[in-house]
């Protein structure tokens, strides 16, 4: 398919250009990416740049940032595409995202009293429970998993000092 073609497909109607959303999920997801992106990169500039040799703080957020809005404006671009594949977006489900906040929130709110591992625990089963596939096994072994992970990443491996368990007393 040439240019020419698609061209005519996404501009119509007389002097109006009409481009048409052929896939929704991946276009607003594009636009979210590009969004979060800008803002970090705008963000990051508060902070002195550096040099490619010698990087400042606001250096690999000001281009992590760039990255993940180009990134996300080609997601949106491709789903405004003749190709795209035509998917519409599913209505909100409340009580999933209502536990999605409420697990994050709830595990800000235990960090400091329960410690990394249990915290970490917890915000995985209980966010696994808004999976429509739910299975406490899963979840249980995802826990452990995740856990185990950030134990030997964070901890053993970038050093980073968390309270791992309840503070005693």
């Amino acid at each position: 398919m040439d240019v020419s073609t698609t061209m005519q497909q996404l501009c119509s109607m007389g002097d109006t250009a009409v481009m048409q959303v052929r896939n929704q999920q991946d276009f607003w997801a594009g636009i979210m990416f590009a969004l979060i992106g800008a803002l970090a990169a705008a963000g990051s500039l508060r902070y002195p740049m550096g040099t490619a040799r010698d990087m400042g703080p606001g250096y690999f957020p000001f281009w992590l940032g760039i990255g993940l809005a180009v990134l996300g404006a080609g997601v949106a671009l491709r789903a405004v595409s003749a190709e795209a594949p035509i998917n519409k977006l599913d209505p909100i489900d409340l009580k999933t995202v209502a536990i999605l906040i409420g697990s994050v929130a709830l595990a800000g709110v235990l960090l400091e009293h329960l410690g990394v591992f249990l915290t970490l625990f917890i915000l995985v089963v209980l966010s696994s429970t808004a999976s429509h596939l739910f299975s406490w096994k899963v979840a249980v072994l995802t826990g452990l998993g995740l856990t185990i992970f950030v134990w030997l990443a964070f901890i053993k491996g970038l050093g980073l000092v968390f309270p791992l368990w309840p503070a005693l007393g």
